[in-house]
């Protein structure tokens, strides 16, 4: 009899129990590598990658790490750039972003510590707290989260999720569908994509980006096309590996 009212009791307060929160899923997995060609009109400049490097943890939070490297350039300038984000897998905020650039031989390294919950941020080893927005990205995570986002042609999309507030706001136009070409010679529907984001680097605005991802459930990105001091710059995919989605949140620590 005892035994049967406590079984009673623990079903019933299951029953009062919020339901789990499911497991996100996103279109893009841990172990997920693109190689890219980077191309000044036919002449070729270097290469570029993008990658899902791995599940690393941040102040107690799993986090992705996302990599994004160019590296190449011609006679009169030169660019080697590593841009790396670790990035709450559930919450998908950014709380470290390093960048690691060496352009025509001036080097600048920095790393920004960002921590969403208090709405600051801090850059290299100074102890100046710098606003930053509930959901912070950086740039090398909005890739990834653009990926993620349900885009429609003709849809202008403005938010406040740049990491350094003041940059904001971060705005996303999706201008039409293009069918492009994958390394295996598929071919896909892609939407084109303006996307404009802080002040430097390959989405700013002076850059003047487009985007191509695939128009599927997989959301690749097959061409990037960005503008630089000696001219316009196409990183077209060459290579691919794909994840199985949703393996980074089973296996996250």
């Amino acid at each position: 009899m005892i035994a049967t009212l406590a079984t009673a009791a623990l079903l019933q307060a299951a029953a009062a129990m919020p339901p789990a929160a499911a497991d996100p899923v996103y279109p893009f997995g841990v172990g997920e590598k693109f190689r890219y060609s980077a191309k000044l009109g036919f002449l070729r400049l270097g290469t570029g990658r993008i990658e899902v490097a791995g599940v690393d943890t941040v102040r107690g939070v799993p986090s992705f790490v996302f990599r994004f490297q160019l590296e190449g350039g011609n006679a009169l300038y030169r660019l080697n750039s590593v841009m790396e984000s670790r990035t709450g897998i559930r919450d998908f905020k950014s709380r470290r972003f390093d960048q690691d650039n060496n352009e025509n031989g001036r080097i600048r390294d920095r790393t920004f510590e960002i921590f969403p919950d208090s709405g600051y941020f801090r850059r290299d080893n100074d102890s100046t707290h710098h606003p930053t927005p509930t959901h912070p990205l950086d740039d090398a995570a909005f890739l990834f989260f653009l990926r993620s986002q349900p885009l429609v042609v003709g849809k202008t999309y403005t938010l406040d999720y740049y990491f350094q507030k003041e940059k904001n706001p971060l705005t996303i136009f999706v201008e039409k569908r293009e069918q492009m070409e994958l390394p295996d010679g598929t071919k896909v529907e892609c939407l084109v994509i303006k996307p404009v984001i802080g002040d430097r680097g390959i989405f700013a605005p002076r850059a003047d980006a487009r985007v191509w991802l695939t128009d599927d459930a997989r959301r690749i990105p097959v061409q990037i096309r960005s503008r630089y001091p000696f001219g316009t710059v196409t990183l077209r995919l060459e290579e691919m590996a794909l994840a199985t989605p949703g393996t980074e949140v089973r296996g996250a620590p």
